[in-house]
């Protein structure tokens, strides 16, 4: 799976000011990504606001995604949800020409047990027809997952293969490295914490700032992977405040801020989310400048 080694993207989904999905923008932002340096791309996950697009709009992003890639990089799916049974059926019925893997989130809201996250991931295993990269994220779903129900998940099915960690806990992430079968993946589900994820043996990041910033972002990646920490380190720091400003008001209302600024796509976002305030927009146009 070194083909998800280093940077993948989890890209926005860009709208016009009415609300429409933006496809011309989407194209710009799917070449801006490839042009930086990124090794794949995630397609409708949370930062591409996959909440408030509706069954007919995902899969004709996910299928304009498929086409405009066209093969140049590694390609992934975001599909998650609540309702197990809802998520089966939508993994059985996914058309994957074009993708290499599914990122799916643990269940958000219902809060399960970690026996209930087993059974759904179990459900979702033996219909996939790609890969697995598990996902969690207790900041938005409400639960954590285990390192344990991870590496029970990642012993009992090789079609699951690594996990997007974003519960900022060294504690999981030190447990699932020691415990992990040697091809499962650990990646970084959080920018800030990248490098030092790395240096215990994360294999890469998937990010939001990197819509804005890909060159940056897959450079600091790259240099960590390679073993050069003092030049990822470099980059991590320049990053700090940047990164800060991506998520203070929200994501992806910030970095969605700089990809209008650098003229990517619009800043237009859906309710309940909107746009980051004046103040703010300030700063993280004075930030792109600074880094661009």
């Amino acid at each position: 799976m070194n083909r998800f080694y280093g940077t993948g993207v989890a890209m926005v989904t860009p709208f016009l000011a009415d609300g429409q999905v933006d496809y011309p923008g989407l194209k710009n932002l799917i070449d801006h990504l490839i042009d930086g340096g990124v090794e794949y791309l995630i397609s409708l996950g949370t930062t591409g606001e996959s909440a408030t697009l509706s069954k007919e709009e995902k899969h004709k992003v996910l299928e304009f995604t498929a086409k405009t890639v066209n093969k140049r990089v590694a390609l992934v799916a975001g599909i998650a949800g609540n309702n197990t049974m809802e998520v089966v059926e939508q993994f059985r019925t996914f058309d994957v020409e074009g993708y290499d893997a599914i990122l799916s989130a643990s269940p958000h809201y219902n809060k399960p047990t970690q026996e209930g996250i087993y059974q759904h991931y179990k459900a979702l295993a033996e219909v996939s027809p790609l890969p697995i990269i598990l996902y969690n994220v207790p900041s938005r779903t409400g639960s954590t997952m285990s390192a344990e129900t991870t590496i029970r998940l990642a012993n009992e099915f090789k079609n699951i293969i690594g996990i997007k960690e974003a519960s900022g806990s060294f504690d999981i992430f030190n447990q699932i490295l020691r415990d992990k079968p040697a091809d499962f993946m650990l990646i970084s589900g959080d920018d800030p914490v990248t490098v030092p994820m790395m240096a215990i043996g994360a294999v890469g990041l998937i990010s939001v700032t990197g819509n804005a910033l890909p060159k940056r972002t897959s450079d600091m990646v790259r240099h960590a992977l390679n073993g050069n920490f003092k030049a990822a380190t470099e980059l991590h720091n320049s990053l700090i405040e940047f990164t800060r400003l991506m998520f203070v008001e929200g994501s992806p209302a910030g970095v969605k801020t700089s990809l209008k600024h650098l003229g990517v796509c619009g800043d237009t976002l859906r309710l309940p989310l909107v746009q980051v305030s004046n103040k703010t927009a300030e700063a993280i146009v004075a930030e792109t400048e600074k880094l661009k």
